[in-house]
């Protein structure tokens, strides 16, 4: 069975610089990188020269990183680090009804512990107002969290002129990059952001590692506590294994031209589709504001999951699922006014580097052959 991968916004694969580093690292630097002796020596230096390739990334100081498990864990910090470190009487979070499960998570901790989250409405594309952020802040607000691109459509948030808009306020702005970093630019200074989030295995490094950038001067109350390392904001023996991974993925993701080539190849997909299928096909989020390699497409008259059926060998995402005969849509899609109808057929195809215009090609064939295409219920649906 031949296998096409096209789920990458869900996990990459492993970069081969990035492989040949961590194999060096596993016969390398066995010392604990808090010792001072000639085992830990080798571990200190793996885990620095690390962070100062994640900060040569997002445009940082390499002491604005702290190392986590991932971006669940980044997200965590970022907003139960800030809930504690500025804890009010009254505290008001700031956040959007699209956002990945860890905010979205976090947030209904923190309502558990007295916060008010004001949930923002997107519009039919994905996208925030940044007038109606204006609009919900108040003086017991104290942190901002918008992702900085959808998982789900790809839609790109209006992340500097939100975040111009929390200094005019003093509140902390976070993003969640998860998305985004490795397939737009991600600098700190020109999105304007005071915390943001990355996760590894998203732009070709492993599982198991993350990173949190934290603006220099920005309260943040440690979610594990024990010896002082990451600057005593994480506590925890550092892994230079990953770390050392983690870096040599950021060293990668600064070079995007080769994100130039996906847009090309999505592109040719989403225009391979509508030809194909013409009004039988809708497509989500901003036409424009959008990761150049995310294609989110709904296929009317039939559920995802039958569509990902027919597409053998081929790797991909659902918008929906059904549960007793009923369409349960993601709150991305209801976020955005999308019809169980229209929203039950969504697929997301996520491109990656390694991605070819024939694996694409192959697509389409098992789309054009594909048994749900003769089928009555296959008739179009008014979205």
């Amino acid at each position: 069975m031949r296998r096409i991968y096209l789920d990458y916004n869900a996990s990459t694969p492993i970069a081969s610089r990035v492989a040949e580093v961590m194999r060096r690292m596993m016969g390398e630097a066995c010392g604990n990188p808090s010792s001072a002796h000639w085992a830990g020596r080798p571990a200190r230096a793996a885990v620095e020269t690390a962070r100062s390739q994640v900060a040569t990334l997002l445009g940082c100081k390499p002491a604005e990183i702290i190392f986590t498990s991932g971006g669940s864990e980044s997200n965590n910090l970022a907003l139960k680090g800030l809930f504690f470190a500025r804890r009010r009487e009254h505290p008001h979070i700031v956040t959007t009804q699209v956002e990945h499960p860890a905010i979205v998570e976090p947030c209904r901790f923190l309502e558990r512990l007295g916060a008010r989250v004001t949930w923002l409405p997107v519009d039919g594309s994905g996208l925030l107002d940044p007038e109606d952020l204006r609009r919900a802040l108040t003086r017991e607000t104290l942190l901002i969290t918008v992702m900085h691109a959808n998982n789900e459509v790809g839609s790109i948030q209006p992340i500097a002129e939100c975040a111009a808009i929390a200094r005019e306020y003093g509140v902390p702005f976070h993003t969640d990059a998860a998305q985004s970093v490795g397939k737009i630019p991600t600098r700190v200074d020109d999105l304007g952001v005071d915390l943001l989030s990355l996760a590894g295995h998203k732009f070709h490094g492993p599982k198991g590692i993350g990173a949190l950038y934290v603006r220099g001067g920005t309260p943040l109350e440690p979610l594990i506590h024990g010896a002082p390392h990451e600057g005593g904001r994480r506590a925890g023996t550092e892994s230079a294994l990953l770390a050392a991974a983690l870096g040599e993925a950021c060293a990668l993701a600064i070079d995007l031209a080769p994100m130039h080539a996906v847009k090309a190849l999505r592109d040719h997909f989403r225009s391979s589709l509508a030809a194909a299928l013409g009004d039988r096909v809708v497509f989500h989020g901003h036409p424009e504001r959008n990761l150049p390699n995310t294609l989110s497409a709904s296929f009317l008259g039939v559920t995802g999951a039958e569509v990902l059926a027919g597409l053998e060998g081929v790797a991909a995402s659902t918008g929906s699922a059904c549960h007793s005969g009923r369409v349960e849509l993601s709150p991305v899609l209801r976020a955005m006014g999308v019809s169980p109808e229209t929203g039950q057929g969504t697929v997301r195809f996520s491109l990656g580097r390694e991605t070819t215009a024939e694996e694409i090609d192959t697509v389409m064939q098992l789309i054009a052959g594909a048994p749900w295409r003769r089928r009555p219920s296959a008739l179009p649906t008014a979205p």
